[in-house]
């Protein structure tokens, strides 16, 4: 059975970059999960506001469908119950590709994006609401203080090995 795979971490860590960019060099799918969020929370979202657990079940239950074989997914995933309700309703096995680093480079990088509808000021949330992967979780750690191509060299050969 093939794999399905979730680039996930916090707003700014590079999600859907790094998730597009190892879809095409595994020849997988790509699907940003911010485009399945319902409207009420990228209203919700876009005022300022953090999501809570009710907010983002069905967004999560959403991701988790449109994982198939062969598919990469870019979701934020803080939370092990956010990734065991995704697992629970994907359609393939799912490793966990979480992109880490400072709290600082990841200001930055929200800090000057343009035309994103998180706000900078939702960042310190992310950060209280990540949960890291633990051993029962297959998963891989990319530092997002690498270049992009680092980091998807680093997913690819780290996941074969968790594929296998």
């Amino acid at each position: 059975m093939s794999t399905a795979y979730v680039v996930m971490g916090v707003s700014g860590c590079g999600k859907s970059r790094i998730g597009a960019g190892f879809a095409t060099a595994i020849g997988a799918q790509f699907i940003d999960g911010d485009s399945l969020h319902p409207q009420a929370n990228v209203d919700k979202m876009a005022r300022g506001e953090p999501l809570n657990d009710a907010d983002r079940h069905p967004w999560l239950k959403d991701v988790g469908r449109h994982l198939g074989p062969n598919t990469v997914i870019a979701c934020s995933a803080l939370k092990r119950s956010y990734r065991d309700l995704i697992r629970e309703t994907a359609g393939a096995p799912v490793i966990m590709c979480l992109l880490h680093g400072t709290r600082a480079v990841l200001w930055d990088r929200v800090s000057n994006r343009a035309g994103h509808f998180m706000p900078p000021a939702l960042l310190d949330s992310q950060l209280a609401t990540l949960e890291l992967p633990t051993s029962d979780e297959p998963h891989v750690i990319a530092d997002i203080g690498n270049t992009p191509d680092h980091i998807i060299k680093t997913l690819i050969a780290a996941t074969k090995e968790l594929a296998q």
